[in-house]
């Protein structure tokens, strides 16, 4: 029984050129080494990128985490070959025509590849930060090999191709700081000292701890409007997002509601003067309905 176990272990399924045979024993050593080789590179890379990021940040420890995985991945395939003593040389004509057969049918998956390489290389986009793109926008959560994933402002995934995130036009908000301009639009009644609604509405914005000191907000006196005078306070913020900014926004119209409610400053709304002409008798016909409808009886 364990003769015919050892013979069957040994057995040659496969008789290379140079007279060498690949035995079942191999092959099974083989397998077993690539898949042990697989789970232990993705865990030691995985492990690295852990420590990594605490010192070099998400993006270089994921660039730093895939090449090392795929480095070692090629290593354990290499040494599984070795093992099966085979050549590489031996895959140079099957390399050819799997090279030939990507070129035509998988254009797409390496042009998204490629793409994802570019971007962790050039670093257009990077992991956390906030983008637009088309109608869409949200913060970036990994690039993989094919798809970059965002995670919208209202929860939902999408899944954008490398290709798309260099083709397309990205907008970034953070790309070099968080630091955001932004504005708070405001119209008073006609008659308020504007001067008052100007310091209001300057200590407004620099009390809110988001808003940056420098550059120092400002007040503009944008118009005389139909129903208002117009008012616009610039400032820059530090913001992760565009949530984020409308709610520093939100917390300033709070806080000028306030103040002008406290300094009888009032805000103005659409209205509409009617003037009557009184220089001569103004005809008054006053028409019952219940009269009228009898009479067409």
């Amino acid at each position: 029984m364990w003769q015919k176990l050892e013979q069957l272990w040994h057995y040659p399924l496969i008789s290379l050129s140079d007279g060498a045979a690949i035995t079942l024993s191999q092959i099974f050593l083989a397998i077993c080494l690539i898949v042990v080789g697989w789970f232990l590179s993705r865990a030691f890379s995985n492990t690295l990128q852990k420590r990594l990021t605490k010192n070099m940040g998400v993006d270089v420890s994921h660039t730093i985490q895939r090449l090392l995985f795929y480095t070692l991945v090629v290593v354990v395939v290499i040494t599984a070959l070795g093992l099966l003593h085979i050549p590489l040389t031996a895959f140079a004509f099957l390399s050819g025509a799997i090279a030939i057969g990507v070129g035509f049918g998988a254009q797409s998956i390496i042009n998204n590849f490629i793409s994802g390489w570019i971007l962790m290389s050039e670093k257009p986009v990077r992991i956390g930060d906030f983008v637009e793109i088309d109608d869409a926008k949200g913060i970036i959560e990994s690039i993989g090999n094919r798809s970059t994933r965002i995670r919208r402002v209202d929860g939902v995934h999408l899944m954008v191709p490398n290709s798309t995130m260099l083709e397309r036009t990205v907008t970034n908000w953070t790309l070099v700081d968080k630091k955001i301009r932004s504005v708070v639009k405001v119209g008073v009644a006609y008659g308020s000292p504007v001067k008052e609604v100007a310091r209001i509405m300057q200590r407004a914005i620099k009390e809110h701890p988001d808003v940056e000191p420098h550059p120092e907000p400002f007040i503009i006196f944008e118009d005389f409007g139909d129903n208002a005078l117009a008012f616009e306070g610039y400032f820059w913020c530090d913001v992760e997002n565009e949530g984020h900014l409308r709610r520093v926004r939100s917390d300033m119209r709070f806080k000028i509601d306030e103040l002008f409610h406290d300094a009888n400053i009032v805000i103005a709304f659409p209205q509409r003067d009617v003037h009557l002409d009184a220089s001569g008798p103004i005809p008054v016909q006053v028409v019952n309905s219940a009269t009228s409808s009898d009479t067409h009886r």
